[in-house]
């Protein structure tokens, strides 16, 4: 996206925003919160319009696409978005059908630990539980671009280690993967970009190494927020 504004009412959640993500590669999107993140993501993944600025995403701009472009792209949002009333592994099921070559079902709901509570319907599950059930339907399709907001939040330190070694086996893959996230561990272990959003704006925007600098990810993050912050 290029030169990104969003506004709701008087309040301006994106300012110029510009910003990018490549194919094979994890984009890590930190930033303080309000400073735009999830707006960035619903906007490239065609649930907001931007009131100024361009958007392209794998070359169609998102909020004009058609059913071919949106089957190219996985979205995990905050909220789940996931049906309550049905149980994980046939939601899975029912979403695999709609994909010309779906990954295997069996193998993402072992891994991810989703048979444990396959019986469970969505509205009975934990926080942790769902994060899990809405990172497998926003991988189950083998997107060709995929956003996923905070897909950690909630998990224990085993769980979090699958996701991350799944995520990090989409981008492998080819796919690019954008990740939200607040956790500097998470994006120094996963990042091959970053981007810092404070403001709305992006203040950062880099290979970690080049925004991580020799002092490391956290310092510079906090470097960027406090200078932006005066």
């Amino acid at each position: 996206m290029s030169g990104v504004t969003r506004r709701f009412g008087a309040a301006e959640a994106l300012t110029g925003l510009t910003w990018g993500a490549r194919a094979g590669e994890i984009t890590c999107v930190l930033g303080p919160n309000g400073a735009g993140k999830t707006t960035a993501v619903e906007i490239a993944a065609g649930l907001q319009r931007p009131d100024a600025g361009t958007v392209r995403v794998l070359g169609t701009d998102p909020w004009q696409a058609d059913a071919a472009h949106r089957a190219r792209v996985g979205v995990m949002l905050q909220d789940g978005g996931l049906p309550q009333s049905v149980r994980p592994v046939e939601l899975l099921r029912h979403l695999a059908r709609f994909w010309a070559a779906p990954a295997d079902v069996d193998a993402l709901v072992r891994r991810l630990g989703i048979d444990a509570f396959a019986r469970t319907t969505v509205r009975r599950l934990s926080g942790g539980q769902r994060q899990r059930v809405a990172l497998a339907a926003a991988l189950v399709g083998r997107p060709d671009v995929v956003f996923l907001d905070e897909p950690t939040a909630g998990l224990d330190p085993h769980a979090r280690r699958e996701v991350h070694a799944i995520v990090a086996e989409t981008a492998h893959a080819g796919t690019a993967t954008v990740v939200t996230t607040h956790s500097f561990d998470e994006a120094e272990r996963l990042a091959d970009r970053v981007v810092v959003i404070v403001g709305g704006r992006a203040v950062a925007d880099g290979t970690l190494q080049q925004v991580a600098g020799p002092e490391g990810l956290e310092h510079t993050y906090f470097s960027l927020t406090d200078e932006d912050a005066r």
